[in-house]
């Protein structure tokens, strides 16, 4: 009852004060009628809360996502379904999903009657413009009395999270060459290329195919060999991200840092999709190792990551290029780097990070020199491009589609002179 007293609307304790005052004005001026008025509009809200606070009805609550991870500027739409299963009706009930503001704010229903056993399916959408994680929930009920006397609320523990991930620009087909680790171009390579005679046999296996069978090794050792079977490169690849706060300018959508995780978001889906197992590293170290090699969980971490990422305060990209080159050192078949503002160091830096013969690829992002940060994104594209990187530069992430042909065609001349590209 207490509880069900704390609950009351300002209709409740108006309805109380103004009892109380009729009361004492009755005992004050002798007026029997305006007592036994008094006493009739403070008994209606105590009746109400008396009858509210007894319900002894239960409700079950489920959401249901649609889906639970989307892109950026795209709708979702959130399912609940709201279930009595008590055996006594319910009163009247304002329903409130916990919606952050981001998504639209809270979404609000009102249930007239849920009869004993039954239910009710409510639904609403949700846009976000800004990647991120967004909890969504828990459901608040409120139960009301008819008149609007007192309410009480009731919160489910149920919550669900949705991803919004950055935009995806498609991307031609192809990829850059060396996409595959070890540098070659297709995906398997057969032990007995180079002939007959330089096959390196093993002994016959129950199951193994007759035709493979070698028989100048079978003569010479005198038992039964076959020919190895074809040895499958496995492709790998490294996506690095530039997320300190001194590389990027401007702030929301539009923002350097934003259409840098976007773009590096697009080459991820597109490199995955294309069979690349893929890593992610940033300034601050590897953030999201090789894990899986399906391709569609590849995919969804990578976008999980990338839809969390935020700005850090680092200041050099010392810890990031030293990631860059794996935990025992070795290369990958390809490397693409998305940076924001350069200096002349910084692209010093990153232009000795690359090793070998494996294909590195720079993407600039942002406009014209900053005389305030010491950047200049001409001078550090031309140093990245005499060491060997194909150098990309885009203001936007839209921008990428287009360059990501001119990275794909571009031979090893023009990748170190910097045409084409």
């Amino acid at each position: 009852m207490r509880r069900a007293l704390s609950g009351l609307t300002t209709r409740g304790r108006s309805f109380i004060a103004a009892g109380i005052t009729a009361i004492v004005c009755a005992f004050v001026l002798g007026e029997r009628d305006l007592l036994r008025a008094g006493m009739l509009v403070l008994a209606l809200p105590l009746l109400s809360t008396l009858a509210v606070s007894r319900t002894r009805y239960r409700l079950a609550c489920a959401r249901r996502l649609q889906p639970t991870r989307l892109p950026v500027g795209h709708e979702a739409r959130v399912g609940l379904r709201l279930e009595n299963v008590s055996r006594l009706p319910s009163g009247l009930l304002m329903v409130e999903d916990q919606v952050p503001h981001a998504l639209g704010g809270r979404a609000r229903f009102v249930l007239d009657r849920i009869e004993p056993r039954g239910s009710r399916e409510l639904g609403y959408r949700v846009r976000a413009d800004r990647r991120g994680r967004y909890r969504i929930g828990p459901l608040v009920v409120r139960l009301a009395d008819p008149f609007g006397m007192v309410e009480l609320v009731r919160s489910f523990s149920l919550a669900d999270a949705l991803t919004v991930t950055p935009e995806i620009v498609p991307l031609p087909a192809g990829r850059p060459a060396g996409a595959w680790a070890g540098g070659g171009e297709s995906l398997a390579t057969a032990v007995a290329a180079a002939g007959e005679d330089d096959v390196t046999p093993r002994e016959y296996r129950h199951g193994d195919d007759l035709r493979r069978v070698h028989w100048r090794s079978t003569a010479r050792r005198g038992e039964l060999m076959v020919r190895r079977e074809e040895q499958q490169w496995r492709s790998s690849g490294t996506l690095f991200l530039d997320t300190r706060r001194a590389a990027h300018v401007g702030d929301g959508p539009l923002s350097s840092f934003e259409q840098a995780v976007s773009a590096i978001a697009s080459v991820g889906v597109h490199l995955s999709r294309a069979g690349i197992r893929l890593r992610l590293v940033t300034d601050g170290g590897e953030a999201l190792p090789r894990t899986s090699d399906a391709q569609g969980a590849m995919e969804g971490l990578l976008l999980d990551v990338l839809a969390s990422v935020r700005r850090s305060s680092e200041r050099t990209l010392t810890r990031g290029l030293a990631a860059l080159r794996g935990p025992s050192g070795e290369g990958d078949g390809l490397v693409v780097a998305a940076f924001g503002g350069l200096s002349l160091e910084e692209a010093r830096a990153a232009a000795a990070a690359r090793r070998g013969t494996a294909t590195f690829v720079a993407v600039l992002v942002g406009g014209a020199e900053d005389v305030d940060t010491g950047t200049d994104p001409a001078a550090a594209a031309r140093l990245l491009a005499s060491a060997g990187w194909r150098v990309v530069r885009v203001r936007t992430a839209a921008d990428l589609a287009g360059a990501w042909t001119a990275a794909v065609h571009a031979d090893e001349d023009s990748a170190r002179t910097g045409t084409g590209v």
